[in-house]
């Protein structure tokens, strides 16, 4: 099992300079070997530099001590073995502190200096005493031996413990490089995940707020059309009464259109589906409703969604347009269309976003000044299609109010988000007649 450095660093409470306190008590056990080996070394020692035997003793057990603070001060701890080589004593001391130092952060060449002078030294000791032994004589082979002793005494008591201790130094690095990106690695999932719960509430806001508008655009114009006229047909049912039937004939086309259009939209939510019937009503987010879709799934799915509905081109477009007037002009409407510049084809979401445009201003006009006189412009431009929808001031003031048209206040913000969408310029505002103009243009290419 694997620990981040957070859970590493946490784990690090032992006594003073120690890590840990297994830590502590190991070095205590070597420094407690090293003190009694030492001080064991000592005695031959005092009689060597004719010091009382109890004077060599201690001063091998203070030396063998030091292996202690071989985390603390390392390069001490070396220096002390390599002073008191010549004593003959402090062996395990220089074994434990070379593995130390080398396995230590410090730079390689003190690392280095130290292994040598450490090595130089037991070479020295060691062939000064194989060289007094074969000149006692106590050892009776020829002239190569001595060389041989020192050599290899000086390259085991040295480079062994060097080698292991680079080796577990380098490993040490490594593993605390690994906690370090593992923590790194955490911090950036741990941010992503964030990052996702913020991308996917603004996806859930954002199909929403699309699906809300697209359900606005698609059955409030023909709502709209439903009460106008049957604010008429209450007012000519007794005077004309062949008017009042053909009234009420628009009234049930336009109520049924209303109830197909919205239950195919409802039937999209709820199966998600938007292949063929979403793409009629020129919305992407309808056909995907991602609405507990998460950071970019959301988002791809919704641009898949639009591109589906760019190919199929089954929504709304302008030459639709005839037939919208058409509707308002039915329902009592004075409109005027005309059109500007050569006719010619734009992309999908540009011809529903334009046809939408000229929608919700004309259901406006019915809300708010029925009766006014409306004109409609389409201008087909080099890189790009305007359209305005301007109506003058009702005539007969209250009229609007009269048929009870409710408002959200969400057609012109709904407007203006899909124009800005493509890129677009939307401008609305009262005119000084008394009118209202309300004014888009979208760029060719969206």
């Amino acid at each position: 099992m694997t620990t981040t450095g957070e859970d590493h660093t946490a784990a690090l409470a032992g006594p003073w300079w120690w890590a840990r306190w297994r830590s502590a008590v190991l070095d205590g056990g070597l420094a407690l070997v090293s003190s009694v080996e030492c001080a064991i070394e000592g005695f031959p020692f005092a009689g060597a530099a004719g010091v009382p035997v109890p004077v060599g003793m201690l001063f091998g057990a203070v030396a063998g001590a030091m292996l202690l603070f071989r985390r603390r001060w390392p390069i001490a701890v070396v220096l002390v073995s390599i002073a008191i080589t010549p004593a003959q004593m402090g062996f395990l001391m220089g074994l434990v502190g070379l593995y130390t130092l080398a396995a230590s952060e410090l730079p390689r060449r003190i690392i280095g200096a130290l292994a040598g002078m450490s090595m130089v030294g037991m070479l020295i000791v060691t062939y000064v005493r194989a060289h007094q032994g074969m000149v006692r004589g106590d050892v009776a082979l020829g002239d190569w031996f001595v060389p041989f002793v020192s050599i290899t005494t000086s390259l085991g008591m040295t480079a062994p413990p060097v080698l292991l201790g680079l080796y577990v130094g380098a490993r040490r690095r490594l593993m605390e490089s690994l906690r370090e990106r593992a923590d790194s690695l955490e911090r950036e999932l741990q941010l992503l995940a964030e990052r996702a719960e913020e991308r996917a509430e603004w996806a859930r806001n954002e199909e929403r707020t699309r699906i809300a508008r697209e359900m606005h655009d698609v059955v409030a114009h023909r709502v709209s059309l439903m009460v106008v006229h049957a604010a008429a047909l209450q007012a000519v049912a007794r005077k004309d009464p062949e008017k009042a039937v053909k009234n009420a004939s628009l009234v049930g086309d336009m109520g049924r259109q209303a109830l197909t259009e919205l239950r195919e939209m409802l039937g999209v939510l709820r199966t998600g589906d938007g292949s063929a019937r979403g793409a009629r009503y020129g919305s992407a987010p309808v056909q995907t409703v991602p609405l507990a879709a998460v950071g970019a799934a959301a988002a791809a799915a919704a641009a898949a969604s639009r591109a589906a509905e760019e190919e199929s081109g089954d929504g709304p477009c302008l030459d639709d347009l005839d037939e919208l007037v058409g509707q308002s002009a039915a329902a009592g409407m004075v409109v005027d269309l005309s059109v500007e510049g050569e006719t010619r084809v734009y992309a999908a979401m540009v011809e529903q976003t334009a046809y939408r445009v000229v929608q919700e201003a004309l259901t406006n006009v019915h809300k708010h000044a029925a009766g006014a006189k409306t004109r409609v412009r389409l201008a087909h431009r080099g890189a790009e299609i305007a359209m305005q929808v301007e109506n003058g001031p009702p005539p007969e003031p209250g009229a609007a109010s009269d048929a009870r048209l409710p408002s959200g206040g969400n057609g012109l913000l709904g407007m203006k988000e899909r124009v800005v969408g493509l890129g677009g310029v939307f401008v609305s505002g009262p005119t000084d007649a008394g009118g209202f103009r309300v004014s888009a243009v979208i760029p060719a290419e969206g």
